[in-house]
């Protein structure tokens, strides 16, 4: 499977984005889609995960209640609908899947977990400005 991100850009904070991750080839495949995100000198952070079949959905603490994040299995996409943007949600926004269907242990702990994904799609980039 293949993955393209788009939507990054430039806004102010408290103004909204909304990031699509398109995916493409073998998505019979696709359990999990993800977004991770790296800031500048920090490292690689979970943001929310959805179930590719269902509507289970996980946030990071961070973003809960701001972000929303969506399928449509028509279109092969996911999106993360990100409101009320702060300065510190500044960096490269990475959409990733994770096939193994299996969770042992907690859901949260597991989908939260970058090494669980298999295919990443190259980043897409947001500033937030203060």
């Amino acid at each position: 499977v293949q993955l393209q991100a788009s939507g990054g850009g430039l806004v102010q904070a408290g103004g909204s984005l909304r990031l699509s991750c398109a995916a493409s080839g073998l998505t019979s495949s696709i359990n999990y889609m993800g977004w991770f995100r790296q800031a500048p000198g920090k490292e690689r952070e979970f943001v929310a995960v959805i179930t590719w079949r269902g509507y289970t959905t996980v946030y990071a603490d961070s973003v809960k209640g701001r972000f929303t994040i969506s399928r449509d299995n028509d279109k092969n996409t996911v999106d993360l609908q990100m409101n009320s943007l702060k300065a510190e949600d500044t960096a490269d926004y990475y959409c990733a899947v994770r096939s193994r269907l299996g969770v042992q242990g907690s859901l949260r702990m597991v989908l939260a977990s970058e090494r669980e994904y298999n295919t990443w799609g190259q980043g897409t980039e947001v500033t937030v400005s203060s």
